[in-house]
């Protein structure tokens, strides 16, 4: 389910950046008056704004509501992955791991100690 709601999510997310890159700015509206936008007939005499404005909107809704219910799942999901931060026990065995200097003072020295000079 998880998983199915994650797709629809990133669908939404695609079909909402090119429905933006699609829509016209409130700038070009001028040029229409003049004949610029008489062969944007396809969606109207207003043109595509009201439909693609609309269509942006219930995208934006259901990509909301997507996102609440990834939220919902992430905060269900009660185990901690298997990969990732480590529980506390496991970092606690790590650092009690003997280093290489745990091991130094118990180790004998057959190496003669430099006398410092009495001048």
């Amino acid at each position: 389910m998880q998983i199915a709601i994650l797709m629809i999510h990133v669908v939404i997310a695609i079909a909402l950046v090119a429905l933006v890159l699609l829509q016209q700015g409130k700038g070009a509206e001028a040029g229409a008056a003049f004949g610029g936008g008489a062969s944007q007939t396809v969606f109207g005499s207003r043109g595509s704004g009201g439909f693609l404005a609309k269509l942006t909107g219930a995208l934006a809704a259901a990509f909301f509501a997507t996102s609440l219910a990834l939220a919902y799942f992430a905060s269900q999901a009660g185990d901690a992955p298997e990969q990732g931060i480590p529980d506390a026990k496991v970092i606690e065995q790590r650092n009690a791991a003997p280093t290489l200097d745990d091991g130094a003072q118990s180790m004998d020295n057959s190496a003669p100690a430099l006398e410092e000079s009495g001048e």
